[in-house]
This record gives C-alpha cells, sequence and structure tokens, in this order.
C-alpha cells in the first residue's frame, strides 16, 4: 500500500509524519534529511504509524526533498512535449540530463518569486524519483527492481524563466532560482508492486482552475529503469536525490513555424531572448503574479496519489 509521507514544521524545528485520510500520525525520529529518513528508520516508522490526530490542514507543510539533496532533472522525455515543439520523438535517442540548483526547492503551499527581470515565466508538472540508496557503480535496474534503488515518488514543478534559458544557452540558470522548484506535499513510499504502476500515472497542471498539462507518465520516451541505468554509468547517486523524469505537452513556451525558426537561428540570444520576454508580456499563458498553479500526480483509481501541490505566484520584492 502507498504511503504518503509528510515534512512539516514543528516550532523552531521539523518533523516527519504519515498522511491518511486528512490526519497525520507524528513520527519519533529526528531525521535531518530526505536521505536519512529513507536510510535511518524513516521508512519502517512510516509503515508502522497508527495514531492519526493531527489535521493536515493544521500543519505547515514543507517539502519531502530537503535541500541537501541533487535535482537532477531529465529534458525532452514526454512524447507529446515533442511533438509540441516540432520534433519527432523517434528521433529523441539521447537522454538530456541536467541539473537545477537544489536551493531552488520550496514547499508545496510556498509562494512562487518571480524575478523583476523575468517575463516569460513557465511551469512543468513532473513526477519526481527518489534514490534511496548509495549507488557508486554501473547498476542494472528494471520496472521489476525499481524498488532496490528509488525510495519513492513526489510532485515537483520545474518552474523556467525562458527568456533567460535562450539567451545564456543553457537550462541551469534560468531553472535554478530560488523558489523554481515548489516540490510535495507528500513523499510516497511505494511497494514494489506499486513501482511497477507508474506508467500508470496521470499528470495534470491548471492555472487558476484551467487545464494547461494533462499525460500519463506511460508518454515517457527514457523510462526509469534504464534512466537509473544511464546515470549509474556515469556519476554517484546518493539517498534522496531527486530525479525530475520531464514534462507532458502543454507548456507556455510555443515554438514558432520554420520560417521564424530560420530568421531565429541567425539572431544572437540576447535578440532571441528579448522577443520572447516582448511577447511574453501578450501571452496570457505565462505565469504572471496572482497566478495559481495546482499539480496532481496519481493512478485513475486513486490507490497511488501524490496528493496536490499548489502555489501562487508572486513578483520579487526586492
Amino acid at each position: 500500500m502507498a504511503i504518503q509521507v509528510v515534512r512539516f514544521r514543528a516550532g523552531e524545528s521539523f518533523a516527519w509524519g504519515v498522511h491518511d485520510h486528512g490526519l497525520v500520525c507524528a513520527l519519533e525520529g529526528g531525521w535531518s534529511t530526505t536521505g536519512e529518513f529513507l536510510t535511518k528508520g524513516g521508512v519502517e516508522a512510516a509503515y508502522g504509524a497508527s495514531e492519526f490526530g493531527i489535521p493536515i490542514s493544521d500543519l505547515t507543510l514543507l517539502s519531502p526533498v530537503t535541500r541537501d539533496a541533487d535535482y537532477i532533472c531529465q529534458g525532452l522525455n514526454y512524447a507529446s512535449h515533442l511533438r509540441e515543439i516540432g520534433r519527432d520523438p523517434k528521433d529523441a535517442v539521447h537522454n538530456i540530463i541536467f541539473h537545477k540548483a537544489s536551493s531552488c526547492i520550496c514547499g508545496p503551499k510556498d509562494d512562487i518569486i518571480r524575478p523583476k527581470h523575468v517575463r516569460a515565466l513557465d511551469y512543468e508538472i513532473e513526477l519526481g524519483l527518489i534514490v534511496s540508496g548509495q549507488i557508486t557503480g554501473p547498476a542494472s535496474a528494471t520496472d521489476d527492481n525499481l524498488h532496490e534503488f528509488l525510495g519513492g515518488v513526489v510532485i515537483t514543478n520545474d518552474i523556467s524563466a525562458r527568456e533567460v534559458q535562450v539567451s545564456h544557452e543553457q537550462f541551469n540558470k534560468a531553472k535554478s532560482y530560488r523558489t523554481f522548484g515548489p516540490t510535495g506535499p507528500f513523499l510516497v513510499l511505494l511497494s514494489p508492486e506499486e513501482w511497477r504502476r507508474i506508467g500508470e500515472l496521470e499528470l495534470l497542471l491548471t492555472v487558476d482552475g484551467q487545464e494547461r498539462q494533462r499525460g500519463e507518465a506511460s508518454d515517457m520516451i527514457h523510462k526509469p529503469g534504464p534512466t537509473l541505468s544511464e546515470l549509474s554509468q556515469i556519476r554517484d547517486l546518493k539517498p534522496g536525490d531527486m530525479i525530475a523524469t520531464g514534462t507532458p505537452g502543454g507548456v507556455a513556451l510555443k515554438v514558432p513555424g520554420k520560417l521564424a525558426m530560420l530568421i531565429g537561428s541567425l539572431m544572437s540570444p540576447a535578440k532571441r531572448s528579448e522577443i520572447i520576454a516582448a511577447r511574453a508580456q501578450e501571452d496570457p499563458d505565462y505565469l504572471r503574479p496572482g497566478n495559481v498553479i495546482t499539480c496532481t500526480i496519481k493512478t485513475p483509481d486513486g490507490r497511488i496519489d501524490l496528493g496536490e501541490l499548489t502555489n501562487t505566484v508572486v513578483n520579487s520584492p526586492g
């Protein structure tokens, strides 16, 4: 049975708990990080939770993924997203990997702060996979043994400053501003059988109640098992690290026609960025202060439910 784990503020510190039908059972354990929770008794404590008496509405929820984790991302990993930018999924041979700074991680109800210079602010709902053990060499991950490498799943929203992405010709800066990685509300622990149902998960993102993104995890081009195996050939992974697995179609960024793309290729990155920012002023799909973004990921039968991630966009106060 999928277990919904929460991390919440408790006075000047924080605590962990298990959620069930609106109530939380606080767990006794001083786990300071997600990695510690997964490796030092937190999982066992979660499965033994029994006294559910705290209304979740009374708690200030924090991200269940702590900022010591690496925030690893897959780019262009959903066929629907590739098609909307004019590319054939059959040509997606290579797994695109990049990083967001983990300092961008914020809580499931925290505000997303739009920097003063950003106008083309975009959203990307993503399924996050949380590593449960130390991986220091090549591993062979499959649908049948994902539970040996992964501890749980979360919702994360890969917020992006598109004009920065274009002008700097990289993902990291555009996606790493503080608050650009809202995550939660639950770290959902799965049984070996439930890990085999990952492809059934349905992702939905709305802005002010209007549907923007909807897709199924089965639409991923590079699945979790092969991705873990590939990453293990390249780099170490530690307990608590998060792999954000890409986003389905429906983002605000629009791809111009072939002629416009040809003309754009002759422009400098700065000029292309200027055009994107100018168009964003008129395009209602880009995020603006006051917009409320809501993300959900769950199976159709509700047996695996990652909860609801809800964040409001605000302007930077500085």
